[in-house]
């Protein structure tokens, strides 16, 4: 590591902030999934979620918990379309849970610490500010033009600005050096999952050479997201801006619904042709959001797979 506890620490905030956006993207609960974090991986099993972290003096922190889900007590919410929206929910919560765990591994030593409600609170100002940027502005924008535009056109130039504010975001972000190392770690995590789930072997030197891409990823979820809007907020009728705004709201966990199934479908369907057009754009804007990693950070996205999947190889226990 080149990077003192001190000077790590001291990013760490800004890091967590950063990284409040892509919660929202956090991966689908689809076989293995995972996040990057400040200086590790989570990863998320069918039974197990684990979090591995490279401390600020170079030691491998990793822990493991059982998986709980409100889907488990509820099973009606693992019908399709609501256990997209139970996922969504799910994922942005642990997310937050890791995300402070690991903010505070990297301020080790330091006295200032953050605390749950501190990374609770920087969540809530960043959705709200997400949802009135990316949501209510560009419905607000293409509103002006209601006197020269249908409404289907109107949905249209709504949905390419939001598109393009997310991409212009997305560079952004990727220029800040601290992102950019969240990023590595996102591509070691998808190097890892690919190997995983082409049955190679789960050594630093076998997980090198694959992409890091992932058809499952958050960032194609939110891409997904944002094409839905255009076509389900179609649908919604003439009205004034309370009524404008307050739909694209209301929508907006059926559009997150819809796109974690179709995000499902891709997944399993990447041989047909059509499908994989379909996720095209999605690997693509993957490129943005992830980057090369170093082999410390494939050491650490293995070491929270290998947590993650305990449970699951371990020999089943003899009958008594």
């Amino acid at each position: 590591m080149n990077v003192s506890g001190k000077s790590m620490g001291a990013r760490a905030k800004r890091r967590s902030r950063g990284l409040c956006f892509f919660l929202w993207g956090a991966a689908p609960e689809v076989q293995y999934g995972g996040q990057a974090v400040i200086e590790g991986v989570m990863m998320r099993g069918p039974r197990r979620t684990a979090i591995a972290i490279r401390k600020p003096g170079g030691d491998l922190l990793v822990t493991s918990e059982a998986n709980s889900s409100i889907s488990t007590r509820y099973p009606v919410l693992k019908l399709p379309l609501l256990r997209g929206v139970v996922a969504l929910f799910e994922s942005l919560i642990l997310g937050i849970r890791y995300l402070t765990f690991s903010a505070n591994q990297a301020m080790e030593g330091e006295e200032e610490e953050l605390s749950t409600r501190e990374l609770v609170l920087t969540v809530a100002i960043a959705l709200v500010l997400t949802i009135g940027f990316f949501v209510l502005l560009p419905a607000g924008a293409a509103m002006l033009l209601q006197s020269r535009l249908s409404i289907l056109w109107q949905n249209v130039v709504e949905g390419l600005l939001r598109m393009g504010l997310f991409l212009v975001y997305v560079v952004a972000i990727g220029r800040v050096k601290d992102i950019q190392r969240v990023f590595q770690y996102h591509g070691a995590e998808h190097k890892v999952i690919n190997a995983l789930e082409a049955g190679a072997a789960l050594r630093v030197e076998a997980v090198r050479p694959y992409t890091t891409l992932h058809p499952r990823c958050g960032t194609s979820f939110l891409l997904l997201v944002l094409v839905l809007t255009i076509v389900f907020f179609s649908f919604v009728g003439h009205g004034g801006i309370i009524w404008r705004l307050a739909s694209r709201l209301l929508l907006l966990p059926v559009v997150a619904g819809v796109a974690y199934e179709l995000l499902k479908f891709t997944g399993r369907h990447l041989h047909a042709p059509l499908v994989r057009a379909i996720a095209a754009p999605g690997l693509w804007l993957q490129k943005l959001t992830t980057r090369e990693p170093d082999d410390g950070m494939l050491e650490v996205a293995l070491a929270a797979l290998e947590a993650a999947r305990e449970e699951d190889a371990a020999p089943p226990a003899a009958a008594s």
